[in-house]
């Protein structure tokens, strides 16, 4: 039996609806991954065109509200402060600083804005900036996303109080790899703040880097499990190494574009609904690169001129892209 089935329209304004199989067995996703590309291509264009207007593509902003002396050792992560990177570290930032960074988000297209500290996760003492600064985001009519790290109980329940719509906690790989990457806190820890913030009402933002080192069956591993929450994030960011001097992933080999592709492509299929974000890497991407990801079915960027502590295609770079793929933003 396929793994998806497209119901039909039953008004003419109902768009179609493509459900997939409660839970996709780490079989079924490798299968994907050893599709034909083109086959695979096509599948992912169907699963995207049943759900979403294919030409627009969701735009998010990102601002590190604290930067530096995270106390975690995640092996690609340039905010640890157990790795030399050169990074400025810089204390959380006021509300006004939050405010004037999403206001400028706002009048340049961008629909959602998310906010990110470099914390193993928030202190009580820290949640009442945030939440204020989720208030003020939020005032402006930008949808908001915060990403701190893990929640204890009780903090999703805090932030959604805020007007928060999205929390981001990144699974980062396949659950047999994630040792290899981090060792400070572990795979349930991840598992267990994303249903603290299921459980609080909140969407979740879940998705991972590949480039680390992983073999494919490490991504098939990824998706499949990101596929198999229940119900699957609203926001899936797939994330292209950048390898950062100073941290233990400094020297890994970049992946090849056509295997980032089918990793989009899968993402896609199994999750239908979601948004999947083209994220960290797209400055290292051509613009032909980044349209073979748009056409694997990536509906989502970060817009603007930095990631967190990464630079990012500036803006003028993405509006030329999106004018000749006639794409626009949303």
């Amino acid at each position: 039996m396929s793994h998806a089935a497209v119901l039909s329209h039953t008004t003419p304004q109902a768009k179609p609806l493509l459900f997939h199989a409660p839970t996709w067995t780490v079989e079924a996703v490798s299968a994907l991954f050893e599709l034909p590309f083109t086959d695979l291509m096509f599948r992912a264009q169907e699963a995207l065109r049943a759900n979403f207007d294919p030409s627009a593509i969701q735009r998010s902003t990102l601002l590190s509200i604290k930067t530096g002396n995270c106390s975690e050792d995640c092996g690609y992560c340039s905010q640890s402060k157990r790795y030399q990177t050169g990074l400025d570290a810089q204390p959380l930032l006021s509300t006004e600083e939050v405010l004037a960074a999403a206001q400028a988000a706002k009048e340049q297209g961008a629909g959602r804005f998310c906010m990110g500290a470099a914390w193993r996760g928030p202190k009580e003492k820290d949640l009442p900036a945030v939440m204020e600064m989720v208030r003020a985001v939020k005032a402006l009519g930008l949808e908001t996303c915060v990403t701190l790290g893990i929640l204890k109980d009780g903090q999703a329940e805090q932030l959604k109080t805020a007007g928060l719509d999205y929390y981001n906690h990144n699974l980062d790989t396949a659950p047999e790899f994630y040792g290899d990457v981090v060792t400070t806190h572990t795979y349930q820890d991840r598992l267990d703040t994303l249903q603290n913030v299921r459980g609080a009402g909140l969407k979740v933002c879940s998705g991972g880097i590949v480039g680390m080192g992983e073999t494919r069956q490490h991504r098939v591993g990824l998706i499949a499990k990101l596929a198999s929450l229940d119900p699957p994030p609203e926001s899936v960011p797939i994330n292209n190494l950048v390898p950062i001097p100073g941290t233990p992933l400094a020297g890994s080999e970049q992946i090849d574009i056509f295997e980032f592709a089918r990793t989009i492509a899968a993402a896609r299929i199994t999750m239908p609904r979601s948004y999947v974000r083209l994220s960290a890497g797209r400055e290292q991407m051509s613009a032909a690169e980044q349209a073979l990801c748009f056409l694997a079915g990536a509906n989502s960027i970060f817009y603007g001129d930095h990631l967190l502590t990464t630079s990012n295609p500036q803006m003028d770079r993405d509006n030329a892209l999106f004018e000749n793929l006639g794409l626009h933003g949303v």
